[in-house]
């Protein structure tokens, strides 16, 4: 009986122990998790640049078709994967989405409340019935600017079902500690011969900057 009792004594220590391991382990990889989406939160903008590749008009639609490359730099500013949109018209308007917390999180340094997260979300051509929009980072996934690379996380995932919350949902944006979840979407004429930088600040503008493509590139195909 004793040898039962002692036997049974041990096996709970045991799976004691290997519970408390698990725990630990599994805190120890939020921990590494946090602090590299935390490392991501740390620029102060989310730049993009915009090129007209394609300007087509349809005779049967009697329309004119444009088509832009949008190409977005990571926190590294290495570029992420292209991106081709087609538009019926060329006044384009970006949305960007920003998350600002409120002065003491920042002042704090709090881990992830103290940084403001922006994205660009959406571009679109509002023409009443005909609106056509297309998303650049779909709801409820990770940006692709600030997705840890080669790692599939469920923590991850957590932290930004729980950000997209506070964007969409009103009550979780008024929750204390979040200063406001913004919203703007600027536009412009975009016409071949110009490349566009659209930058998101940290303060949550928008801003989009045209330039004139240098001359010694015109009519040129790029070798890579």
């Amino acid at each position: 009986m004793k040898r039962v009792k002692l036997f049974t004594t041990l096996v709970l220590i045991f799976i004691v122990v290997f519970a408390l391991q698990g725990l630990f382990r599994r805190y120890l990889n939020e921990r590494k998790v946090l602090k590299q989406v935390i490392q991501r939160l740390q620029a102060d903008s989310r730049v993009a640049e915009v090129l007209v590749t394609g300007v087509n008009y349809d005779e049967d639609k009697k329309k004119l078709f444009t088509t832009i490359k949008f190409l977005e730099y990571g926190i590294d500013r290495k570029p992420l994967e292209p991106k081709y949109f087609t538009f019926s018209g060329n006044i384009i308007q970006f949305q960007s989405l920003v998350i600002r917390f409120n002065d003491d999180y920042v002042r704090d340094a709090d881990a992830l409340r103290g940084k403001s997260i922006f994205l660009f979300w959406k571009v679109f051509i509002l023409d009443g019935a005909d609106t056509q929009e297309y998303e650049i980072t779909k709801v409820k996934e990770i940006p692709e600017g600030y997705k840890i690379e080669g790692l599939s996380s469920p923590f991850e995932k957590k932290l930004w079902r729980q950000f997209w919350k506070y964007a969409l949902d009103p009550k979780q944006g008024s929750q204390p500690g979040i200063k406001n979840a913004q919203l703007e979407a600027p536009g412009t004429m975009f016409i071949p011969g110009i490349i566009y930088t659209i930058k998101i600040e940290h303060d949550g503008g928008l801003r989009i900057d045209p330039a004139v493509i240098p001359e010694v590139l015109k009519g040129e195909k790029i070798i890579k």
